[in-house]
């Protein structure tokens, strides 16, 4: 995507574009699911998915897990405030789903991102909504990790 399609009204029409024709839905089936870490289990909390258009894969061919820990609010507040970028989350190249979770053990967040390429995970690791996540976590504490699927 370029810089250009990184502007925030864009990614809005985008999205709104996406809601209309109805290709944006949460998943309710996972909420509570427990999914087990290396060094944490972590709760399932939310879970978005944007429907393929004819042009993408049948299938993510990327995963990209970022974990953190807010620097600010308690976690209830992150929770509502993580609803706020989902329109620039959506609206980006290769988004096909997203899960967010919070860590059993430290409370921190996980975001389990699924992408049409390895391509589209890597670009998003720079984009507009992955900048507004980096300055509100705890330095030090922001990780990630993308593989193919």
């Amino acid at each position: 995507m370029s810089k250009i399609s990184q502007f925030p009204p864009l990614l809005l029409a985008r999205a709104a574009g996406l809601e209309l024709r109805g290709r944006i839905h949460f998943a309710k089936d996972s909420i509570g699911d427990v999914e087990h870490g290396k060094d944490e289990d972590f709760e399932v909390f939310r879970k978005i998915i944007l429907e393929p258009s004819k042009d993408q894969p049948e299938k993510p061919r990327a995963l990209l897990i970022v974990r953190f820990r807010f620097a600010r609010f308690a976690a209830r507040t992150n929770r509502l405030l993580s609803l706020i970028p989902i329109p620039f989350i959506v609206a980006q190249q290769g988004f096909r789903s997203k899960t967010w979770m919070t860590g059993q053990k430290t409370g921190a967040f996980q975001g389990l991102y699924e992408w049409d390429s390895i391509e589209d995970a890597q670009k998003y690791w720079t984009s507009f909504p992955m900048k507004l996540m980096k300055k509100r976590a705890v330095p030090g504490t922001l990780n990630h990790e993308i593989t193919a699927v």
